[in-house]
């Protein structure tokens, strides 16, 4: 009977959380305490006036350290130099401090931070720690789940600083912080009834995102929509198109396809 009770928990908190799984943004909640689950992200961008692709491969290793706290640790990879390379890393944390949890709905507030580290050179004055910047980024998410819908957003600020290698941050002091915004939705579209943990979910997605400089003011906002498989409520494969609709910013390369595998272990330890 115990162990029917707690495979049911299990399960309504896997059913409940699926629809939260954005591609491109992190949502208030966290990975189940003592587990730890391994991604894989693909960039495939179309670089601006030319005709190269430009690949970014990003390992990732995220572990549920407490029920409120998560840590993920990544790598940095790329083709900038014709040849994939690594270039650095990050190490990112959320911490989960307020909850209000319901049947079949709950709003989340979560607050965390990024440190990232990177050796290629500075080509663009978008600033982004997931790939690109050296620097830290720090932010607040909220998320509220509503039976099949889920609505996330967040805002960060971010700094970065010299890159490794003496790549220097070439466009000044002044213009080397930035606010990000994100928006994300998402809805289950199947299974239209849960009998069972082993049933394929298929969410659709639609996200923005959004940057401005602090100290030229200038911006871009992306349109991303994605679809998102989850199989047997531990594996998932997203596959989406990143679109930038506006921009007065230096942008090498905002355009092009994201893919995501990831396998996650629960009570792992």
């Amino acid at each position: 009977m115990t162990k029917l009770l707690l495979l049911g928990m299990l399960f309504l908190s896997l059913s409940c959380h699926a629809q939260e799984l954005f591609s491109m943004t992190e949502p208030a909640s966290n990975m189940a305490a003592g587990s730890i689950g391994f991604r894989i992200d693909n960039s495939i961008m179309d670089e601006t006036n030319s005709s190269k692709i430009n690949y970014h491969l990003i390992p990732e290793i995220r572990i549920g350290v407490l029920k409120k706290l998560m840590i993920n640790a990544n790598a940095f990879f790329s083709n900038r130099t014709k040849q994939l390379k690594r270039e650095g890393g990050s190490i990112y944390a959320k911490y989960r401090f307020l909850s209000n949890d319901a049947v079949q709905k709950h709003f989340r507030v979560a607050a965390f931070g990024t440190m990232s580290f990177n050796n290629s050179d500075i080509h663009q004055q978008e600033i982004n720690m997931y790939g690109h910047n050296t620097g830290f980024e720090a932010g607040m998410v909220v998320t509220q789940l509503l039976h099949k819908v889920a609505l996330s957003s967040s805002i960060s600020l971010a700094k970065a600083v010299d890159n490794g290698n003496n790549n220097k941050y070439v466009y000044g002091t002044k213009n080397n912080k930035a606010i990000n915004y994100s928006l994300s939705i998402g809805k289950l579209m199947l299974p239209k009834e849960y009998s069972n943990y082993h049933q394929t979910n298929i969410n659709l997605m639609v996200e923005t995102l959004s940057q401005v400089n602090t100290g030229s003011g200038k911006y871009y906002l992306d349109i991303a929509p994605s679809i998102q498989l989850i199989f047997n409520s531990e594996s998932r494969i997203d596959i989406g198109y990143r679109k930038q609709v506006s921009s007065s910013l230096l942008r090498t390369a905002p355009n092009g396809f994201f893919i995501r595998l990831e396998h996650n272990f629960f009570n792992a330890f």
